[in-house]
């Protein structure tokens, strides 16, 4: 039996929902990262957030500064090219980078401060 060929737009709709799950993930962990600081948690879930959030730098620093998955969704037929690539509206994905990049440094400073307090 012949297995069908994914047309495009398939195969964008397949690279939106996994970078849409990506993104949901990393927004969690970086107000996980923030909770932990103001409340002082240091549980297996703040390492695993950490953990989460540098192999998503890593990925990003390693792609010169672009997510891989953005690449793809331009191949399969995506016209914006950015954060936009995914089934969240624009307004929520536009200032990704300042918003939470702004939230995780916060997170971490904090973190930092309660660890040198120790």
């Amino acid at each position: 039996m012949v297995k069908p060929e994914m047309n495009d737009k398939t195969k964008l709709a397949i690279v939106k929902i996994v970078h849409t799950i990506i993104y949901i993930t990393m927004v969690a962990a970086i107000f996980y990262i923030l909770y932990a600081g103001i409340s002082e948690t240091y549980d297996n879930l703040l390492y695993f957030s950490l953990g989460l959030l540098a192999i998503e730098g890593i990925v990003f620093f390693g792609n010169r500064m672009r997510c891989p998955l953005t690449d793809l969704a331009k191949k399969y037929g995506d016209p914006k090219g950015y954060v936009g690539d995914t089934f969240l509206p624009e307004r929520f994905t536009k200032y990704t980078f300042r918003l939470f990049g702004t939230i995780l440094a916060i997170g971490l400073i904090i973190l930092l401060i309660n660890y040198l307090r120790t």
